[in-house]
């Protein structure tokens, strides 16, 4: 259940005792279950709160340093969509994986923390719903963006089960949410939107982007 087990750096004193100078010891989070009394030392603490955060509602998050907050459901799709963000010019902001059973509670759990993060000019959510039910993405998107009061862009991808009651959602929300079916264009608008904020933030030009009609 420990991922890494590592001794460094090892020394040798002047009277040829061997001693360990550091230690460094990285456990399984899926392991908890079995590893109760080592996981209860974990000290959330000194973890990014976002990521502890994430992991309450089941959600998979990584921060990272760009701009581009990402909300994606698997590994793969997230590996894709950070590519061809980066392949426009821009970078994402994190990894976030809603995984394949989400519920609109967690998508509107993604969003805040998404939001969360100063750093932030765009939020780019690119779902395929093989399991997933995008309806469900397009509940958790409309709640997010009502409650939240989302003062950036907020660019949408869906394709997959029941994508046509999602984007009908989407269309009688009220809600100004960029919606595009083509993988490429959503990524390139993502990018040009979180350039636009990102100069607007360093001119100091007050620019915010309303999404309630």
């Amino acid at each position: 259940d420990a991922t890494m087990v590592e001794i460094n750096p090892m020394a040798e004193s002047s009277d040829h005792e061997v001693i360990c100078m550091d230690a460094k010891i990285n456990f399984d989070d899926n392991a908890d279950f079995r590893q109760k009394e080592v996981h209860a030392l974990r000290d959330v603490t000194q973890e990014d709160p976002r990521e502890v955060a994430a992991a309450k509602y089941n959600l998979n998050y990584i921060g990272l340093d760009g701009s581009i907050g990402c909300l994606v459901n698997g590994a793969g799709l997230a590996m894709s969509t950070m590519d061809i963000i980066k392949l426009h010019g821009g970078e994402p902001a994190n990894f976030l994986d809603v995984g394949g059973g989400a519920t609109a509670d967690q998508v509107t759990e993604a969003f805040k923390i998404i939001s969360s993060d100063p750093r932030v000019t765009t939020i780019f959510t690119n779902i395929f719903g093989g399991i997933m039910s995008c309806r469900v993405i397009a509940q958790g998107i409309i709640a997010a963006a009502s409650t939240l009061q989302l003062q950036i862009p907020l660019v949408v991808r869906l394709q997959g089960t029941e994508v046509d009651e999602a984007k009908k959602l989407i269309a009688e929300s009220g809600l100004r949410i960029i919606c595009s079916d083509d993988l490429d264009d959503a990524a390139s608008k993502s990018v040009k939107l979180s350039q636009m904020v990102s100069m607007a933030r360093d001119a100091k030009i007050n620019v915010s982007f309303e999404l309630p009609i």
